[in-house]
């Protein structure tokens, strides 16, 4: 599996952007797909997940600081997962990651579940 991300950039305080992450893999639609982020000497941290629970559900979970202002979505005919983020806020900066479970472990919120990364997009708002 590989992952491309982009659609990272500079945006001032409560402006919005939206990640993009065009992943390979013919069984992309049953992969847990996620998105972290890291900001400078600090650790990564989870940010939003999608996971497939069967037939064509799908659930979602947030990181805490991120809930009603990041929404995370697939489209499993292009294979791409995205994360529309709004009203964002200078802590908000960092790097961010998508991430690839194909084997949908629970623990979606573990970077360590996660077998492929992409290359990481950088994420700068300004105040």
């Amino acid at each position: 599996v590989q992952l491309q991300a982009s659609g990272g950039g500079l945006v001032q305080a409560g402006g919005s952007l939206r990640l993009s992450c065009a992943a390979s893999g013919r069984t992309f639609s049953s992969y847990n797909m996620a998105w972290f982020r890291q900001a400078p000497g600090k650790e990564r941290d989870f940010v939003a997940a999608v996971r497939w629970t069967g037939g064509s559900v799908y659930y979602v979970d947030y990181a805490d600081s991120v809930k009603g202002r990041f929404t995370i979505s697939r489209d499993n005919a292009k294979s791409t997962v995205y994360l529309q983020m709004k009203s964002l806020k200078p802590e908000d900066t960092a790097v961010y990651y998508c991430a690839a479970d194909p084997d949908r472990s629970p623990s979606y919120y573990r970077g360590r579940e996660y077998d492929y990364w992409g290359q990481g997009t950088q994420v700068t708002v300004s105040s």
